[in-house]
């Protein structure tokens, strides 16, 4: 179901009470085949019929040829598993944690902004059903709603919010006095922004959401919103990062590393973890796969901070993977935009919940009894054919 909003197509869909799942949804400790969604992929369906062209563009597009966007996903064919037989082990379990909290699934929903584009509630939505699920949220500095807003809707899901090094520092310092004020546990400093991708596929359409769909930060005429966002990030370095947020109350992330050199400069100046990521391919293309690069830099810091990986992982087997190779959680972005556009909270969580059966059934039949045990013996490189 939709509706028009100054002419802009806008996602409606139910969202269910606390303790109420409409049919088609099971509930994380059932397995129901009958479910509206049985798979990732139906998912994926739903939610491109729902949305408008140009918004599926702009979710699944990348930037220039969208190379990179390509590599993502072949990284993870590049790499097969290595089972093993007769161990004994009962169910697996993804219990883990990040930056010292619980998770009952590794797996962070990530800061993708015009979060209504895909439903009325946006990531409110997306925290409702990461707090159901016992995962969280890193919200987004362009959100539809504000940190408080989403903070206020799942307190217990909204642990990481987005921040980008742009404008003053005063800008910097408030947004992230912001975040701690309402709860927030850490930060995500966005490091690879200092101009916006190559995104050909929006230059053709023409597009690019309403201010009102990022501005929830800001305000309402998005004066503060341009101020800050169109101050080039290339002003910042690694040094003014560590001088301002040695200021800031909450650890950081620093989200956008690709180089076991970025690694060592980003733990240099004070970050407590690395999201290892080419921003879903939106960003650089031509840059390498997110989990190519995964190894190099685990070796290079991957005993000092803990470590994160996004870009390309569509399935359960995929983030068994990425564990298995150095990732201690690893970050969704479209998959969850996806589902919040097929079913709003209630596909949010039929998503992870699909994940994890996925990740519980590799682990099985892998004899690994969690998380902890994925190492690189699960794992040997695909052979070359051709």
């Amino acid at each position: 179901m939709s509706t028009e909003l100054n002419g802009e197509k806008i996602i409606e869909t139910r969202v269910a009470a606390d303790g109420e799942l409409p049919e088609g949804f099971a509930g994380l400790s059932e397995h129901d085949l009958g479910a509206r969604f049985a798979t990732i992929s139906e998912i994926q369906e739903a939610a491109r019929a729902a949305l408008d062209s140009h918004v599926w563009d702009f979710l699944d597009g990348g930037s220039g040829d969208e190379v990179t966007l390509l590599d993502n996903r072949a990284a993870f064919t590049s790499w097969k598993f290595r089972p093993k037989l007769l161990t004994g082990i009962a169910e697996p379990t993804t219990n883990t944690t990040f930056l010292g909290l619980p998770l009952s699934l590794p797996v962070l929903s990530a800061p993708f902004g015009a979060d209504r584009l895909f439903d009325p509630e946006g990531h409110r939505a997306v925290a409702r059903a990461n707090q159901r699920a016992g995962t969280w949220s890193i919200v987004p500095e362009a959100s539809s709603f504000s940190l408080e807003a989403v903070a206020k809707a799942a307190p217990e899901a909204a642990r990481m919010f987005q921040l980008h090094p742009m404008g003053t520092d005063t800008d910097v310092l408030r947004m992230a006095r912001r975040a701690a004020d309402a709860g927030y546990s850490a930060l995500c400093l966005t490091c690879d922004c200092p101009a916006g991708g190559w995104r050909e596929r929006n230059r053709r359409n023409r597009y690019g959401p309403r201010h009102d769909l990022v501005t929830g930060n800001y305000t309402a005429h998005g004066a503060e919103f341009a101020g800050h966002f169109l101050n080039p990030q290339r002003q910042w370095t690694w040094n003014r990062v560590a001088d301002v947020l040695a200021q800031a109350e909450l650890p950081f992330m620093a989200k956008g590393i690709l180089t076991a050199e970025e690694a060592r400069a980003a733990v240099s100046a004070g970050a407590s973890a690395i999201l290892v990521s080419n921003h879903g391919g939106r960003q650089l293309d031509g840059a390498p796969a997110s989990l190519d690069q995964l190894p190099e830099i685990v070796a290079e810091v991957g005993a000092e901070v803990d470590i994160a990986l996004d870009s390309g992982i569509r399935r359960g087997a995929d983030i068994v993977k990425a564990l298995a190779l150095g990732a201690d959680v690893v970050v969704l972005g479209r998959p969850i935009a996806m589902a919040l556009a097929a079913g709003g909270q209630n596909g949010v969580l039929r998503m992870l919940e699909l994940l994890r059966d996925e990740m519980v059934n590799v682990m099985t039949l892998l004899g690994r009894p969690d998380v902890v045990s994925l190492d690189g013996s699960a794992l040997q490189p695909a052979v070359r054919r051709g």
